[in-house]
């Protein structure tokens, strides 16, 4: 079959035109055995509707004739204040028209008499949604406008029976429910609003003309809205032909690649109101259709796709249509199925889309972070241990033994109560007091000791007042504590349904719910406690909760462990959570001078990751990842899916003590900037004092955990309250969010538990390699190139000289030639050398040098350095 240029070609081969007959032969044989089922089998509604006697429908609908009519002139009476209908039709009226909806009212009389001709006259039915149409305008609409009319016209006390009739009690109430909130300018606005809504949808406005004038300005993307056309209606994937391999083609052909289903919403209407949707053809070098309109428009009436001029194309959706095909060469005509049509179209932006995203990432409508990875299986709950049933429990006689010591102590100071409750928990118990009348809580936090006395137990903690109870709480701790499982916070409901960005379960509380936080909203946290109080495990506990929780595209670990031992057993999961310098051969990082290089890694990956960010025009990582699912932002300019990055410091005190600033810079820099791109951090140290922990790092750390530390002092630092030094310890804790403290026992993951859970997920296939952090330069290898130090001219003396401005905290050059008797440009010479090595400062005047190294620990780590640098110095 041949069509004319920029016409849409269809070829019909002889197969297809047999397996045609063949069909229109069996669906006219299959149309007439249903046709003859049809008669043979009598139609029971029908006969049905045949036995009901049409009288009592006549009788019916003559009474609601006139109970419309009776309705009507009560209504007319009312308002022309004259007796038609006697007393009871007054009545009537005047509660139809001032106790209803107004002149409103008269579309109930209207419809009263609608189902009286339907009943008598057999009229035909009118569709729901126009009756509940003019419902709406006379029910609401007509009150609101009456009642704001008299209203604004200042009505005085003889219209105000007239403003009843009119408006209604209805409109009376709309309009003071309105004025009280919007005033008369809003009442203004809806009434034209709904008017304009009511006239568009009643006279099928659609302003064709207005928008046939814009047509030329237009863009064709514009014409078809991708937007408007829903999947299950028209979705089509767009691509271009390829010019060269159609140079000496005298027709243009186009192939559908996807389905199109009817009805076509979102297409435009023509100047007739047809339904038609226009395809952009191109160009096929014809100089006499250079100035017609370069697109084929398609007429869609009644399931049927037909051509504007010569009907080359019908497309039928419905199988059981009478089709009658005739395939001859000579037809202009072909009637084709969906199976049979395939169609390209393209416009010049989706070409261009093509060649820039669809190249990478395919055709799909949004971009699956988890494809690489699809076939992923997260580590089963049964890798875990189960301790006991998971349910707190404690003798009777244990709680009644407590209750009454507690009792008899604030009885010897003359504390009366009025009533005790206990709250049994895993490791302790609560026992909230309320006091009597004129008791001073002061008083009862003052006996703690007392009472700990009394009961012969360590770890009792009391809160005077429980915040949002107003009760006091004493916390006394079980004389057989329960062990919580991390199988039973992973598996309860409140973890697995939390919806958290970066879920994580810690614990239990005292009434043994498991609690479950997010770290993307804490957003880092500040760990602290005493060797064997169960930090370690609570690192693993967090870190766990984040395994069974997050795909490997969507989060990666970078693990700073210098005891070399605690985060070892998570070399396994390298290439699925894990995240390393390029350079560097392990994953989790052991050695200091990497540390400092990794935190730098992380300021510039962060830095890149704000700009992205702002050319995004998002705020934070989860708008922008949202963004970029939707393939709303182009990934060759830069765009690429953010997988959370958590940084996790097992001994921060080891850290300062050798590095010092270099860490403390990086780190307080990650604290207050990270967390809207997505980098969060988890620090612990086992010793919490203010020089290890400062008050700019504590300001950017408003989530705290706390194990049983030594002293107050150490507590107040962590906490900035007492209470960490009464713990019990093996896991028993503190989880300070800012204004709220939580006791918690952290759950129990024992080392065989991770060791199953990382060998599951290091089993599985995974990336080529770990996540690359962005690469860095070395910060003292680059200092002393650019300060022109070179290593092998150091003086003899510039190890003893660090060494004694590092213990003296104060570094001159008449201190170096006093302490070693050296002349004085020698000793110029070598404070110039700590001052290139970044020792000490610069010179300051007639203040002393600023000294860099805190303590001797952190300088024989910075000269250990120098050594590992330059080999070959015979001096150091």
């Amino acid at each position: 079959m041949a069509v004319n240029k920029n016409r849409l070609k269809v070829t019909v081969t002889e197969e297809q035109a047999d397996s045609k007959k063949s069909r229109k032969n069996k669906e006219t044989a299959k149309k007439t055995d249903t046709e003859k089922t049809k008669v043979a089998k009598p139609n029971k509604t029908a006969k049905r509707k045949k036995d009901a006697d049409p009288r009592i429908r006549i009788i019916f609908g003559i009474f609601f004739i006139l109970i419309g009519l009776f309705f009507l002139f009560s209504f007319v009476g009312c308002f022309i204040n004259y007796d038609l209908t006697g007393k009871i039709g007054n009545k009537i009226g005047y509660f139809i028209s001032e106790q209803m909806f107004g002149i409103g009212s008269l579309y109930l009389i209207f419809l009263i008499l609608l189902i009286g001709f339907r009943m008598s006259f057999n009229w035909p039915q009118i569709k729901g949604w126009i009756i509940w149409k003019y419902a709406l305008v006379f029910f609401l609409w007509v009150p609101l406008f009456f009642a704001f009319v008299f209203h604004i016209i200042h009505i005085d006390t003889l219209s105000t029976v007239a403003l009843d009739k009119y408006s209604g009690v209805i409109g009376n109430w709309l309009f003071d429910f309105l004025k009280s909130y919007i005033d008369n300018i809003g009442i203004v606005i809806i009434l034209i609003f709904t008017l304009i809504i009511y006239i568009i949808y009643t006279f099928n406005i659609n302003f064709s003309r207005l928008r046939k004038n814009d047509k030329d300005d237009i863009d064709n993307s514009e014409i078809i809205d991708e937007e408007d056309i829903s999947e299950e209606n028209a979705s089509e994937t767009l691509d271009s032909e390829n010019e060269n391999k159609n140079k000496n083609a005298t027709e243009e052909e186009i192939v559908v690649k996807k389905k199109v289903n009817t009805p076509f919403s979102g297409f435009r209407r023509n100047e007739e109101g047809e339904l038609v949707a226009e395809v952009p053809h191109s160009d096929v070098g014809n100089d006499e259709d250079d100035t017609k309109d370069k697109h084929l428009e398609i007429i869609i009436t009644n399931g049927t796709i037909n051509t504007d001029k010569d009907n080359e194309v019908e497309y039928s959706d419905n199988e059981d249509d009478n089709i009658e095909e005739d395939i001859n060469e000579n037809d202009s005509t072909v009637i084709i199925t969906p199976e049979d049509v395939e169609m390209e179209v393209t416009t010049p932006t989706e070409e261009k889309q093509a060649k820039e995203i669809g190249e990478h990432f395919g055709l799909d409508t949004c971009f699956d972070p988890r494809l690489e990875l699809s076939d992923f299986q997260f580590p089963p709950l049964s890798l875990l241990e189960d301790y006991g049933e998971g349910t707190a429990t404690v003798d009777k006689t244990e709680l009644e033994a407590n209750k009454d010591r507690i009792v008899k102590t604030l009885a010897n100071y003359s504390i009366a109560i009025d009533k005790i409750k206990a709250t049994v928990g895993p490791t302790v118990t609560l026992y909230e007091i309320i006091p009597a009348a004129g008791v001073r809580i002061s008083k009862i936090k003052n006996l703690q000791d007392d009472i700990a006395l009394c009961l012969s137990a360590i770890g009792i903690r009391i809160i005077a007042p429980i915040p949002g109870k107003g009760t006091v709480g004493i916390e006394v701790p079980n004389q057989n504590p329960q062990i919580v499982s991390m199988k039973s916070i992973l598996g309860s409901e409140r973890f697995q349904k939390c919806g958290y960005a970066l879920p994580f379960g810690i614990g239990k509380t005292i009434s043994n719910e498991s609690y479950v936080a997010d770290l993307a909203k804490m957003p880092h946290i500040l760990m602290a406690g005493a060797t064997g109080q169960g930090k370690s495990v609570g690192i693993n506990a967090i870190i766990a909760s984040l395994l069974y929780s997050k795909h490997p595209a969507e989060l990666k670990f970078v693990l700073v462990d210098p005891k070399k031992v605690e985060l070892s057993l998570y070399k396994h999961i390298e290439r699925h959570y894990l995240a390393k310098l390029p350079d560097s051969d392990e994953a989790i990082i052991t050695d200091v001078r990497k540390v400092v290089k990794t935190l730098n890694s992380l300021c510039k990956e962060m830095d890149d990751r704000y700009e992205l960010l702002k050319n995004a025009e998002v705020r934070n990582i989860k708008e922008y990842n949202a963004k970029f699912i939707s393939r709303k932002l182009n990934p060759l300019d830069g765009h690429h899916f953010m997988p959370y990055i958590v940084l996790v410091v097992d001994e921060f005190a080891d850290l300062i003590m050798t590095a010092g600033k270099e860490v403390e810079a990086p780190i307080t820099r990650l604290a207050q900037l990270a967390r809207a791109i997505g980098i969060h951090l988890i620090i612990a140290t086992q010793r919490p004092s203010v020089n290890i922990i400062t008050g700019t790092i504590k300001a950017n750390f408003p989530a705290r955990i706390a194990f049983r530390v030594i002293s107050r002092v150490d507590s107040s630092t962590i906490l900035d309250s007492n209470g960490a030094d009464q713990l019990v310890g093996r896991g028993d804790m503190l989880l300070s969010t800012g204004s709220d403290l939580v006791r918690l026992q952290c759950p129990f993951i024992d080392t065989p538990e991770v060791e199953a859970i990382t060998e599951f997920i290091g089993s599985q296939r995974g990336y080529l390699d770990a996540y690359e952090l962005p690469d860095v330069p070395d910060q003292q290898e680059e200092g002393s190139k650019e300060n022109g130090l070179d290593p092998n001219e150091r003086d003899p003396l510039f190890e003893d000289a660090a060494r004694l401005i590092v213990q003296s905290q104060q570094g001159s050059t008449s201190m170096i030639q006093r302490k070693f008797s050296i002349g004085y440009n020698r000793a110029g010479r070598i404070i110039d050398q700590l001052e290139k090595a970044g020792v000490v400062g610069p010179f300051a005047g007639s203040k002393p040098r600023e000294v860099k190294i805190s303590n001797e620990m952190a300088l024989e780590q910075f000269l250990r350095d120098l050594n590992l640098d330059n080999p070959q110095n015979d001096f150091i």
